[in-house]
């Protein structure tokens, strides 16, 4: 059960990034049924456009976008007169490849989208939640936040700098009334694969597979995406929002939430294995993913 805490106001105040689809739009919808004043936000204009007809203030917002984040910010600064309750950061891409094939440039531009872009947005509205003395961040990480497998290096290191970030950013804030809080989730039932591959091709694309020393592991893994089939420990995106209805509402929220069963079980095989014996592991989880 949520332990609401008295000082929220009748009308809380919530912006959401990545709500084309998903997680984000899942999370919209759910907190606006429990009273939340949301703000969905996405990358293109026409998904902005789709969310306002459903009756959101929606409003665009690009990661890689500095212009956007701004504009956005301080938009909702303003509608709210500066007393924004949440912003939960979600909304990241893959690019999958091995980092020897990863071109500088996609890296870069991954980790302006997932890392870089999370940061920009989250120092905007620090000031305002500290000159309330409340407020609630929260960053929609991954259980590849916190263990690598491989030919997923470039998402994997910039999840890893967002648990980095927020812990310290936690450290930070303590005594201010702002919590900050991790969610974690295994696979989640989005198009996070789908967009995965269309990043593949622009980046590495039929040059860098035909130079590549993994392309034969591209092209069994590319089969296997593409199959697309649910997993067993695959979950809906609503197991998400479950948890972040916890880190925005309950009274003393947690640092990290797992979502799945293969977060739970990496966390612990991270926490008492030796390096060798979990390097074998996460290749064996790799090699045997859906």
């Amino acid at each position: 059960m949520i332990d609401h805490p008295a000082n929220f106001p009748e009308h809380r105040s919530i912006l959401i990034t990545g709500c084309s689809s998903g997680i984000g739009a899942a999370a919209a919808h759910i907190l606006r049924g429990r009273n939340w004043r949301v703000f969905p936000t996405a990358r293109k204009k026409e998904d902005v456009d789709r969310l306002a007809g459903l009756g959101f203030e929606a409003y665009r917002l690009d990661y890689e976008d500095p212009d956007s984040i701004r504009e956005t910010a301080d938009t909702v600064l303003q509608l709210t007169d500066g007393k924004l309750n949440a912003v939960f950061n979600n909304g990241a891409y893959a690019v999958p490849g091995a980092l020897e094939d990863m071109p500088t440039e996609a890296l870069r531009a991954l980790f302006e989208a997932n890392f870089i872009g999370w940061h920009d947005l989250t120092r905007r509205l620090i000031p305002s939640m500290r000159e309330c003395g409340s407020g609630r961040i929260v960053q929609c990480s991954s259980v590849l936040g916190f263990v690598a497998l491989k030919y997923r290096g470039a998402y994997t290191a910039s999840k890893f700098a967002l648990e980095a970030y927020s812990d310290t950013l936690r450290q930070e804030l303590k005594g201010t009334g702002i919590q900050v809080s991790l969610i974690e989730p295994g696979p989640i039932g989005t198009r996070f694969t789908e967009n995965a591959l269309a990043n593949f091709d622009r980046w590495i694309g039929e040059e860098g597979l035909k130079a590549s020393r993994h392309r034969q592991t591209y092209g069994k893994r590319r089969v296997r995406m593409e199959a697309g089939e649910p997993g067993p420990f695959k979950l809906p995106p609503e197991a998400v929002v479950k948890r972040l209805i916890h880190a925005v509402e309950a009274k003393r929220s947690k640092a990290r939430y797992h979502v799945t069963i293969p977060t739970t079980i990496m966390a612990v095989a991270n926490r008492v294995l030796p390096v060798s014996l979990l390097d074998r592991f996460c290749i064996w989880a790799a090699d045997g993913e859906e």
